[in-house]
């Protein structure tokens, strides 16, 4: 694990590139945000094309926990140039209209209305013909609560449900998991019923840029991982619309998992139950409950 632990989110915040020691390979490695590690390839294998090397090395039982603890470790594991028709992938459901915004628009956390969160959300851009020109911001939670808290407008700071919260920088601070997911969905139910659709989308790319979320447009064969709830940096992700919705658009799918429930060990089982009671991500609202990411969650 020496070499996992070089890669941590403490440790290495600058952008460079460099090589990755894993399961008995060397990976051409870059850092581009302080929460970000990205691989683009096992080195040597750069003019052989997409393979999948995500299952047939990353993922192996013998190494899969070691791949886990860096995912929970930095915040954001992207894995470029990888071809994979592994079956336990499903499509992300939900769409946006011109009208109001999906679920999924809202910076959240996967499976919010369940008592047990997945430990990371794997979303994927599959190799398919056409690409994928929606965005999906991801930062850590801590991050986009308070930058959702510094671009707020004023009249929408002073509304009932927010003005007698303590939203000062220190308080921020000292607030946990859970009170920061409070504050959030007072913030987002806010501007959700205050604000038009457009309105509501250009001030989560206010919020976009203040918490330094990570950006980049979606690559053919990319698979990013998410910490979503566990012992290291929490992370939180959205679609995200860089200019005026107007539909019609052809635009590349994604799909998801949650890797660490789905993707089993010989002799283990999913828990179907646990997965009937989560919500999908990026669901349309007639799907998904009213707690669901616009409450506390």
């Amino acid at each position: 694990m020496s070499e996992l632990t070089g890669h941590s989110a403490a440790s290495h915040p600058v952008t460079s590139s460099s090589v990755l020691e894993f399961a008995n390979a060397q990976w051409s490695v870059r850092r581009p945000k302080p929460f970000v590690l990205v691989i683009e390839g096992e080195v040597g294998s750069e003019e052989s094309g997409p393979t999948d090397y995500l299952h047939d090395k990353l993922l192996l039982p013998e190494w899969r926990d070691a791949f886990y603890k860096l995912v929970d470790a930095t915040g954001l594991v992207v894995c470029l140039n990888v071809h994979t028709q592994h079956p336990t992938y499903r499509d992300v459901r939900g769409r946006s209209s011109k009208g109001r915004l999906s679920q999924g628009e809202y910076y959240h956390h996967d499976g919010c209305t369940g008592p047990v969160k997945p430990r990371f959300v794997e979303i994927r851009c599959p190799i398919q013909p056409q690409t994928r020109g929606v965005a999906t911001a991801v930062a850590p939670h801590r991050d986009v609560v308070k930058a959702m808290v510094q671009v707020l407008p004023a009249l929408l700071a002073a509304n009932a449900a927010l003005s007698e919260q303590d939203m000062n920088p220190e308080a921020l601070d000292q607030m946990d998991d859970a009170a920061l997911d409070h504050l959030q969905g007072l913030i987002t139910r806010t501007v959700r019923k205050q604000l038009n659709a457009e309105g509501a989308r250009s001030y989560f790319r206010q919020v976009d840029a203040a918490a330094n979320a990570y950006f980049e447009p979606w690559a053919l064969g990319e698979s990013r991982f998410i910490a979503n709830a566990n012992s290291g940096v929490t992370m939180q992700h959205r679609r995200a619309y860089q200019a005026p919705h107007t539909g019609g658009v052809a635009n590349g799918h994604l799909v998801k998992r949650w890797t660490n429930e789905e993707l089993l060990l010989p002799g283990q089982a999913v828990d179907q139950a646990w997965m009937a009671a989560l919500c999908s991500e990026e669901g349309d609202e007639a799907q998904v409950t009213a707690g669901c990411y616009l409450g506390a969650h």
